[in-house]
């Protein structure tokens, strides 16, 4: 099965999802993330996955065009905005979203307990989706 996982800048909540998914599911799924306007990795989303031992230091932020054409089981979006100007992936199964709140629009001294926060919610919404499957 193969997934991908969307939001706009590719740099905390899809990348977070992606470890997660990768973590849940083993060899089960192929997952990548994508970002619609990637930016970058966002340092406190790989500190938030390392709480639980999973790293994704070297994951990096992709454009969502790098994946154009290949085909998805699932297409996941997990912010409105990436849900609105998601490019059509016609291959994919199903489409899939879950707007979770972005930490990294917060100011800095309050970004990692947010990510944490997120990162927990997103970890409970991909469970759901495994045991679904």
């Amino acid at each position: 099965m193969r997934v991908l996982i969307l939001c706009t800048g590719n740099s905390a909540r899809s990348q977070m999802a992606e470890g997660l998914l990768r973590h849940m599911a083993g060899d089960r799924y192929e997952v990548f993330s994508a970002g619609t306007r990637p930016v970058g990795l966002n340092p406190n989303a790989v500190k938030a996955m390392a709480e639980l031992g999973i790293d994704i230091s070297s994951h990096r932020s992709k454009s969502v065009d790098e994946f154009t054409g290949q085909p998805f089981d699932y297409v996941i979006t997990v912010c409105d905005n990436a849900r609105e100007s998601c490019p059509v992936f016609p291959d994919a199964g199903k489409r899939l979203h879950h707007s979770f709140q972005d930490p990294a629009s917060l100011p800095a001294d309050q970004q990692l307990e947010v990510f944490r926060k997120v990162r927990d919610e997103i970890a409970s919404w991909l469970e759901e989706f495994v045991r679904d499957l």
